[in-house]
């Protein structure tokens, strides 16, 4: 039953994926697919449209074996060394500074839901 429950969850995360896709071939909208069903699935999720418990399961079954993913970008890394030099060092420095700003932004967003959650159960008590 656990199984069959992971594999619906990972439908549905599919299907947002698809309509994604979808979106940006009728729209002709600059953003890659799954970030549009991304998107859409924060929206849904953010108005109640969508529960989280109905996908959790597979959303967890996918972040389980998430590093799996970034095998294939690895090896091509590996097989294409050119990238890493000359305008390699500039790609590293992007990288490494747009993720310095996601973990910032990350970190001082927590922080205020983390007070205004607070702040709410003060209010309630």
């Amino acid at each position: 039953m656990k199984w069959l429950k992971i594999m619906i969850q990972l439908a549905v995360l599919f299907v947002f994926n698809e309509i994604g896709k979808w979106l940006v071939d009728v729209l002709n909208v600059v953003l890659p697919g799954s970030i549009m069903g991304l998107i859409l699935l924060w929206i849904c999720l953010y108005t109640g449209i969508i529960k989280v418990q109905w996908i959790e399961a597979g959303a967890g079954f996918l972040l389980m074996y998430l590093t799996l993913f970034f095998i294939p970008t690895t090896i091509g890394v590996i097989n294409y060394p050119e990238l890493l030099s000359g305008a390699g060092i500039y790609l590293m420095v992007a990288v490494v500074i747009s993720t310095v700003i996601a973990i910032a932004v990350a970190g001082v967003s927590t922080k205020q839901l983390e007070k205004k959650e607070q702040a709410m159960k003060e209010v309630e008590q």
